[in-house]
Parts: C-alpha cells; structure tokens; sequence
C-alpha cells in the first residue's frame, strides 16, 4: 500500500514539473508578445531590379546600393526638371518628398572574391523610368537616398559614386514588408520661441513591422530536468536560410527574419548550453528546428 502512495504521489509530482514548466514556457511567449508594438497592417513586396551603385564609407568599406523598383510604392508628384530646381533653391525643399523602402544590410562577395556591403533601396516604377532617363533627378534622388541609408543605419557615405555597367543588382535582392497604411503626416509642435522648428526631410521611408512568428518548445525528457530542449519556429515568409539570424544566450532564444519580417526574443527557463546547441531550417515545411541541450541541475 506505500509502495502504492509513493509511485502515486511520484506521477503527481511530474504533473505538476510538467504543468509549471508548460505554465512558464506560456508566460515567457504572452510577455514577449506583450511588449511587441501592435501590429500594423502590411504586405509583402518583390523588389524587381533596376540598377546598382558602387561607393564606400568613411572607412574605406565597399557599399553597393540596389535600385530597385516596385508599383506598391507610392510614387511622388510628376515635376518637371525646372519644378524641381525650383523647390531645391527653395527655404523649403522639403516640399518634394520621395517614397522609398530601405531594406536591411546584407553581406556579398564582389568580382574580386571580397566581401562588402549591399542594401536595396525600392522606389515606384514610374520614378524609377525618371530617375533612369534623366540625369538630374537621378543625382538628386542618389543624394536623398544615400542620406536614407546614413540616418537609418548611422553611415558616412562618400558622395562620389559610380553606376555598374554589367550588373544590375550585386548579390540577392530580398523581399520586404512594407505599411498598407500610412503614418499620419500630422506632428503637434509647440510654437513658442524656445522651440525648435522641426527637421526638414526629403526622404519619405516606408517602414515595415516583423511579426512574432509561432513557435513551440518541448523539453526531453518531459519528467524532471530536461536533458536538451527542442524549439520548432514556424516561419512561413523565409525563403532562404540566410535570410535568418539566429542568437543563443545562455537562457533566452533572439531570432530575426530578414528583411523585417520576424523579430522574437523568448526567455526561456533553464541554462543551455549554447556551444553544443544546434539548428536546422527545412526549406519545404518552413520550420526552423533549434535543439539546445540543457545544463545539468
């Protein structure tokens, strides 16, 4: 009859590890959703090519910039070369805004085996013929997007530049997300005379917003302390694994899907060991498999 309270009260106490640790791993998501901004309606593009630039940074680093082009971006008013240097000579030259998406950094291999830096940069269609058959707003728009990708990404960009002949695009074009709706163009400010006036801009960034992609985390074995956990992450807008940055700490999951469309960060309730952890991504279910095994109690 002990022997019976025993093996009763031993399953009672895995139910309830189990329970607590199912309680935990649910805590964990609900919070890290909790501190997400609320989504924002938004859809997929892809960029179509157009034309790269070469130049480089403060540093002496390579940089090519992909032109690329889309019709979900909204294009700016039609002007003719003598509007635009009109509004250029102007005190407000902000009063022409150009409608671009910035995509995120990524890592190429140039002609001559090196590495450097690529970004794509995606303007409407229409703008993009103007910008390609005339000169001047070509180099205005060059000058307005190198100034974009400064202020997102804190560059110093040198202002001579050459446009590729033989290529259209360096490296892989990628995806983004970008706003079905747009931000409010309305900003209080307070007019006394301490205030500062507002900067002006030309640049007009369509931004994106990534979502927390679904995930399960199962602990082996499911009694006691697990001896490794596995985390399946459901990801269905990744096409290419080196869209993908993954970060293990010793108690916490950070995951980025690129360009904008994933972002999760979960705490997770143990201390993994992070050198012998490893993770697959299937191509054909979307599903990216991270298996951490767990460090002994």
């Amino acid at each position: 009859m002990a022997s019976d309270k025993s093996l009763l009260s031993a399953e009672l106490n895995a139910e309830m590890e189990e329970a607590m640790y199912e309680q935990m791993l649910m805590k964990a998501k609900q919070d890290i959703q909790s501190r997400l901004p609320n989504p924002v309606e938004s859809t997929q593009i892809r960029p179509q090519p157009g034309f790269c630039i070469k130049t480089k940074t403060s540093k002496n680093e390579k940089i090519f910039i992909n032109i690329c082009k889309s019709e979900q971006i909204p294009a700016p008013p039609d002007l003719s070369e003598e509007e635009l240097v009109s509004i250029l000579e102007s005190d407000d030259p902000s009063g022409y805004r150009v409608a671009m998406s910035i995509g995120e950094p990524h890592v190429e291999i140039d002609n001559s085996g090196g590495g450097c830096t690529a970004y794509d940069i995606v303007i409407n269609n229409s703008f993009f013929e103007k910008i390609k058959n005339n000169e001047l707003f070509r180099e205005f728009f060059i000058t307005v997007a190198m100034e974009g990708l400064e202020n997102k990404y804190e560059l110093e960009l040198s202002r001579e530049w050459r446009m590729l002949k033989n290529r259209r695009f360096m490296g892989s074009i990628f995806d983004q997300n970008i706003r079905t709706k747009s931000k409010p163009m309305i900003q209080e400010v307070d007019t006394t005379a301490s205030q500062p006036a507002p900067k002006k801009t030309l640049i007009s960034e369509i931004t994106s917003s990534p979502e927390v992609p679904e995930f399960t985390i199962v602990a082996e074995p499911p009694e006691g302390h697990p001896a490794f956990l596995v985390a399946e992450i459901s990801l269905p807008k990744v096409l290419s694994v080196r869209s993908l940055v993954l970060d293990l700490g010793e108690d916490r999951i950070v995951l980025l899907g690129r360009p904008d469309l994933y972002h999760m960060d979960i705490f997770i309730p143990y201390n993994i060991v992070q050198e012998e952890s490893g993770a697959q991504f299937n191509k054909d279910t979307k599903v990216l498999t991270i298996t951490m095994p767990v460090q002994p109690a």
